[in-house]
């Protein structure tokens, strides 16, 4: 009998843990309102095949013939329309854009589990598509991701020599990382946070290390320009920092941007010189 019920303590415990992590998960999911049309840029809606039978809703912002693409990636909870002041700028600069939906966010298909490296799975599956399907005869490509899309791009870049080129602003380092941050800020014990991060790893067979972009950033051919506000208090300017540290010499830059926060880099007055400036020496046009 005692067994028994240790059985159903067991059981229940385990429920109990899976909707914690389910909750963690958990976010409004939300489809973009505006398109670039708002903007009077032309566009075309794509369904992009996805991992594991998923597919991947996007928008492709033709540029200049022959000109090198952007893939952009927006962050956690939030869908392709947060890339709209990145379309306006890129597109202007004549670039080739594919903007999409990761899994589980906006139009795109269910993901029970989304994380930094589903996001990276998607921006591979992105960058396939440009690659692989003639949307461009240009083989120059590069990624703009912001705060887990950065990660993800970093992960996608350590993973696909074809990207040439990343940006991101307010990348993650470590998803372990953004977690304790996260269990700080609510004032988790950290016996409790290192307890589910354990349970995470062999619940769900998650490895942290192995889709950590801090731990795939050397193996990347890309050059990488990291943007971190300087006040970001959602993923804290010290993951940035691990990052460049963990980059490759000569191939990395980190640039601190002052008096701002996770969201708003982008209305630096230098911004969009620095980006700029960045893209036509690492990825230029033909």
């Amino acid at each position: 009998m005692t067994f028994l019920w240790t059985l159903l303590a067991l059981g229940l415990a385990v429920l109990g843990l899976d909707r914690l992590v389910e909750s963690m998960y958990r976010y409004p999911r939300r489809s973009h309102d505006v398109t670039p049309q708002a903007d009077g840029i032309p566009f075309q809606e794509l369904s992009i095949p996805a991992a594991q039978g998923g597919h991947l809703y996007a928008w492709w912002i033709p540029g200049a013939p022959n000109a090198p693409t952007l893939v952009l990636v927006h962050g956690w909870a939030r869908n392709l329309g947060r890339m709209r002041p990145y379309i306006r700028a890129l597109h202007s600069m004549g670039y080739n854009l594919l903007a999409f939906d990761a899994r589980n966010h906006g139009s795109s298909s269910p993901l029970k589990r989304p994380t930094v490296a589903t996001f990276a799975e998607d921006v591979l599956s992105a960058v396939e598509f440009v690659l692989g399907g003639g949307q461009t005869d240009s083989p120059s490509l590069g990624v703009v991701g912001l705060s887990v899309g950065g990660g993800a791009a970093i992960d996608a870049a350590g993973w696909d020599p074809r990207i040439q080129s990343v940006v991101t602003v307010g990348a993650i380092s470590h998803p372990v990382a953004v977690m304790r941050h996260e269990f700080r800020k609510r004032h988790v014990p950290g016996f409790v946070a290192r307890f589910l991060l354990a349970y995470m790893r062999l619940r769900f067979g998650l490895d942290f290390d192995r889709i950590a972009p801090m731990n795939n950033i050397g193996q990347a051919e890309a050059h990488i320009f990291l943007i971190h506000g300087e006040k970001d208090e959602t993923i804290p300017l010290e993951q940035a920092q691990a990052l460049a540290a963990a980059g490759r010499e000569g191939k990395v830059q980190l640039w601190i941007v002052p008096g701002k926060g996770h969201s708003d880099c982008h209305t630096h007055p230098q911004f969009w010189e620095k980006v700029q400036a960045f893209l036509d020496r690492t990825l230029p046009a033909p």
